[in-house]
């Protein structure tokens, strides 16, 4: 029994016919294949979504703790306000990385001292976050 495959190697398209052997058959001499057809063009390309430049950083005030970001992303939803009290492991931010959601909690019990970014920006790693007091 013969079966033909369509087999692409580095963007080349070809076709193959395959013969199943049993043990102790006799197999003819092999045939050439038939032309493939051309390669089909790949699909046009979208043009990225233009990235939202993030606002100026600001410095943290002095002897605060500063909450960074882990990785690259974009900040979905900012969890608390300045001069709000937190507590170790409360959410402050939900930062969007690799389709994930996740959530930047404070290292320590203190006082919202600033945020420094908005919802809907795009901050980069290590970028400042939040600054607590």
């Amino acid at each position: 029994m013969i079966k033909k495959y369509n087999i692409t190697v580095n963007g080349a398209s070809y076709e193959v016919e395959v013969e199943e052997v049993k043990e102790g058959a006799v197999t003819a001499a092999p045939r050439a294949a038939a032309p493939a057809p051309a390669p089909r063009p790949a699909a046009p390309k979208t043009a990225p979504k233009p990235v939202e430049k993030p606002a100026t950083p600001v410095a943290a005030p002095a002897g605060a703790t500063t909450v960074e970001a882990p990785m690259p992303g974009n900040i979905w939803k900012v969890e608390v306000k300045e001069g709000q009290s937190v507590k170790e492991g409360q959410v402050l931010i939900i930062l969007e990385a690799m389709k994930m959601e996740n959530e930047i909690m404070a290292p320590a019990d203190g006082v919202v001292a600033a945020i420094h970014v908005s919802e809907g920006s795009s901050v980069n790693g290590g970028d400042i976050l939040v600054s607590l007091k």
